[in-house]
């Protein structure tokens, strides 16, 4: 089996800086001191790869770009690997991607894997256009990776590239989405369907695409229901680091405070910071032991933390604790969710770890269910 292996090393960049993205703003992502986190995220599915590879019928051939966009990701796991005749300068581009596709067509291989987010899903897609459809897999390091063709994490794409090589798997078509990062950073939900991709599907390892609540009467009411439970359990003194989305705004609504329906803000005795990153969550609580984080998970795809509110960060999460973290959902969004289960993504195994089981989720005024956490 011939695999293609594509890293887009910049992707997922502007999560923790609160940039919602990377496109267009990669310097301004390093003056604010964001971190590569695609490389990681390569290296960890190559290892776990190559820890099975040896139990496997037939032998896995990798092939993969120069440098940073998979030939170095290859190294640090010890993995034999080909290099593909390309040539990149030191920073990459969406035309980079878009020609390690067509080699890798050119190449024969029977399935790509490519490390991004909804943008280098699109790069992908533009790629095939006119040429043989090839099988697709994406290992989620984006922002936002609102299109079905993701793995979960790291490890469950290892298992859909081994069932996939033992004939295991299905064949799913995935629809790309990709956002207007422009629009979502003037907090203004823009999604976009470009096409469908062809990929292998395992049951519980791909994450689906995101589905948008319905704007209807009983969705609102079951929105304010919870807001009103929520805000009537809030502390007067403590300090809530609030996540995105409609359910989580109408909290903030009902305080009677502005808040941003794709970014996190901080609302603490009154007041609210608008559209916090990381580093000013880290310097605005003064006490981890009375402060809450407020979520809600994804439609149908049910990740809770790991995309879009990459600001919320493991550090983040271990320090306010698992006890601490209010999940709402209405019972139309739970009923969506792929597998009845929520996930999780942060990057950072000991969070995810943390974080497992079960946890109450806010359905409706004093109405909780419980929801497992994997």
């Amino acid at each position: 089996m011939k695999l293609g292996f594509i890293v887009n090393p910049i992707a997922g960049m502007g999560g923790r800086v609160g940039l919602k993205g990377t496109d267009d703003v990669l310097k301004e992502a390093i003056a604010r001191g964001a971190k590569p986190v695609a490389p990681k995220r390569a290296v960890e599915f190559l290892q776990r790869l190559k820890e099975n590879m040896t139990e496997m019928p037939i032998r896995i051939e990798i092939l993969t770009c120069p440098k940073i966009m998979g030939e170095g990701e290859a190294k640090k796991a010890r993995l034999p690997v080909q290099v593909l005749p390309l040539k990149i300068g030191e920073e990459t581009t969406a035309e980079d991607t878009k020609t390690a596709v067509k080699l890798m067509i050119k190449a024969n291989v029977d399935l790509i894997v490519f490390v991004g987010g909804d943008g280098t899903a699109k790069d992908v897609f533009d790629a095939m256009h006119g040429c043989i459809a090839v099988p697709v897999l994406g290992l989620p390091s984006g922002v936002k990776m609102y299109s079905g063709v993701f793995a979960v994490n790291p490890s469950d794409a290892v298992d859909v590239v081994l069932a996939f090589a033992k004939n295991q798997t299905e064949m799913a078509e995935f629809d790309i989405m990709d956002a207007d990062e422009t629009a979502i950073r003037g907090d203004t939900f823009v999604v976009k369907l470009h096409g469908f991709l062809k990929g292998p599907f395992l049951p519980m390892r791909i994450q689906g695409s995101k589905q948008v609540s319905p704007e209807t009467v009983d969705e609102k009411e079951n929105q304010t229901a919870i807001a009103r439970f929520i805000i009537e359990e809030m502390k007067p003194e403590a300090t809530y680091i609030l996540g995105p989305g409609t359910t989580v705004k109408l909290v903030a609504e009902l305080l009677g405070v502005e808040k941003t329906v794709l970014g996190v803000d901080i609302y603490k005795k009154g007041k609210i910071v608008l559209d916090v990153n990381e580093e000013r969550i880290l310097g605005e609580v003064e006490d981890w032991k009375d402060t809450w984080i407020v979520l809600s998970p994804i439609g149908h795809q049910g990740i809770l933390l790991g995309r879009g509110n990459q600001q919320i960060s493991p550090e983040i999460i271990k320090c306010v604790g698992k006890q601490r973290i209010v999940v709402a959902a209405t019972r139309s969004k739970l009923r969506s969710i792929d597998g009845g289960v929520l996930r999780v993504d942060t990057g950072d195994a000991k969070a995810d770890n943390m974080l497992k089981g079960y946890i109450k989720v806010v359905t409706d005024y004093r109405e909780w269910r419980l929801m497992r956490v994997q």
